[in-house]
């Protein structure tokens, strides 16, 4: 398997095999994932992809029946060692699913649900979050004047917006998206997508796409997934134009997947 040279990696995964029922779903995985960049697991549904991202945010960690060998560190520092205290992980990793779910609420609570509960207190910093996780997910200049209406009054493209800055109120270094625009329109597609591009310069992100077009659109770095392997690992201007796994080539060139 081929993979760029990456002198520092935000997140290193190490020999992660990971299994349900003693069943393989990723094989021997290695990866490092460079910081303030999107690097981006794609490859056919069931490859593993999206069972990395919540390995990462470990939050496959009460599914009975599973094993996990091999290391994931973040920063260097081992995810799975015992004592690792789990909320403050997934506050430096945050997670966003395919299906939009803002909460029961208004638009401004749903942003401040995090923040408060991590026991911000201060009016002045609250807004100040509020506006800046709005403008990072490229949602403020649609939402600023109706703030108290309800989320679930946004379109799906806003509330998808939304919940990507729900996750960036908590200020989390890693931000990991799993199909993100899969059920959205083209124009909203087109939104996420160059909100991701603003947000790599302060974020770290990681995202399975809803396609591989969406892959090459996006990708700083493309990692191919295939049967649970991580069959080739590269830059994405080289992955998408010039792979060097056979397997690859025929996926990114629509001959199977």
């Amino acid at each position: 398997m081929t993979e760029p040279a990456i002198t520092k990696p935000k997140v290193k995964v190490e020999h992660v095999t990971y299994s349900y029922t003693d069943k393989p779903v990723l094989r021997d995985v290695n990866l490092d994932v460079p910081a303030h960049a999107i690097s981006v697991l794609f490859g056919p549904a069931g490859s593993g992809k999206s069972t990395l991202l919540r390995l990462i945010n470990r939050l496959n960690d009460l599914v009975d029946g599973t094993s996990l060998t091999g290391r994931i560190l973040i920063d260097g520092q081992d995810i799975y060692a015992p004592g690792t205290p789990v909320p403050a992980l997934r506050r430096r990793a945050g997670m966003v699913f395919a299906l939009p779910l803002p909460l029961p609420g208004t638009i401004r609570e749903n942003i401040l649900y995090g923040p408060k509960l991590a026991g911000e207190r201060s009016l002045a910093r609250l807004e100040e979050v509020v506006m800046n996780s709005l403008k990072a997910a490229a949602l403020w200049d649609e939402v600023k004047d109706r703030l108290d209406a309800p989320a679930l009054s946004l379109s799906g493209g806003q509330q998808q917006r939304l919940c990507i800055a729900r996750s960036l109120a908590l200020e989390p270094e890693i931000l990991l998206l799993d199909e993100p625009t899969s059920g959205l329109d083209p124009i909203s597609t087109g939104k996420v997508e160059e909100s991701l591009f603003e947000l790599r310069q302060q974020y770290t992100i990681v995202i399975v796409p809803h396609s591989v077009q969406q892959a090459a659109r996006v990708a700083d770095y493309g990692a191919f997934f295939l049967s649970g392997e991580l069959v080739e690992y590269r830059p994405a201007k080289e992955i998408f134009t010039s792979p060097r796994d056979k397997r690859t080539e025929d996926y990114v060139t629509g001959r199977f997947g």
